[in-house]
């Protein structure tokens, strides 16, 4: 195998882990950093920091894998995801496997590093990722379970921080599992086109007409969560700040996506990344201004 092919095929591998659009890696991390900043009042341990970052980024790609493993034979028929490795057939599913049961071996020692009560959250937070693909198939509102999936590491943070899980950390896990059908339903707008020709389940499929309106009311119940769990730890108006931006953030994600059009809505997704962080900035500014 020569110099350029070897080339080639890493490149793939990279393309097939999503490691070329950091975006899910970022919308998975937000929650995950808002719960270790809560559960540790503001400072974390940083051990479980680096673990916790460090399984973030491979159970993201290994989650990208199996999601494409599962789709090889739809992705060629959607104009978003047509050029990706396996669809295109520049990766083998074999080789796609082979892939991601390195990652699941990595995540796992990763995990083990971890308290045993917390090693059991991660094997339903696994589950939850593998299972996720075949979601589209049956169930209408896939965004929601991708939501279960992402949020997962929520109750974990705060089961490897305190050895429990408070009522902020299941009301966070309700935000994230909400967030997530805000963020996904604007995304699943780009290819709803694509999805009802193939008869692949979606939330913005089953909203129809009534997308903006729905992704509009998850909005509200992910701010007004935030504002649940913020007086249930007794945050302050740093924290509060933080939520207004979110707030003005969701605003132009409405305004963005008035008219379905398809880059625009491509753009409202990618501006969840400024949400997280701008919750992320309050809740690290609340706890830093708090008297040690």
């Amino acid at each position: 195998m020569s110099v350029k092919s070897v080339k080639r095929r890493l490149v793939d591998g990279v393309r097939l882990m999503r490691l070329d659009k950091p975006i899910g890696i970022f919308l998975l991390l937000w929650p995950l950093l808002w719960a270790l900043w809560i559960a540790s009042r503001g400072r974390p341990d940083l051990r479980i920091l680096a673990i916790f970052l460090a399984g973030t980024v491979v159970m993201r790609s290994a989650g990208c894998i199996i999601n494409d493993f599962a789709d090889r034979d739809i992705d060629p028929h959607v104009k978003r995801t047509r050029d990706r490795p396996l669809a295109a057939r520049r990766l083998s599913p074999q080789e796609a496997l082979g892939l991601f049961a390195a990652l699941i071996g990595l995540a796992l020692w990763f995990v083990t590093r971890l308290d045993a009560l917390t090693v059991r959250y991660a094997f339903v937070g696994a589950a939850l990722t593998v299972s996720y693909p075949l979601m589209k198939r049956f169930f209408p509102l896939p965004q929601l379970y991708l939501g279960a999936a992402f949020g997962w590491a929520i109750p974990m943070a705060f089961m490897a921080t305190l050895g429990h899980v408070p009522r902020v950390g299941w009301t966070l896990f309700l935000v994230a599992v909400l967030w997530a059908g805000v963020y996904d339903t604007i995304y699943a707008m780009v290819d709803r086109d694509d999805d009802l020709k193939l008869e692949v389940k979606s939330s913005a499929i089953l909203f129809g007409d009534m997308d903006r309106l729905l992704i509009g009311a998850m909005q509200a119940m992910v701010l007004l969560g935030l504002v649940s769990a913020g007086h249930l730890v007794g945050c302050g108006s740093p924290y509060y700040a933080g939520i207004a931006v979110g707030a003005a953030l969701f605003a132009y994600q409405q305004w963005l996506i008035r008219g379905r059009e398809r880059n625009a809505c491509f753009r409202a997704f990618l501006n969840n990344n400024l949400f997280g962080l701008a919750v992320f900035a309050g809740v690290a500014l609340d706890y830093f201004m708090r008297p040690s």
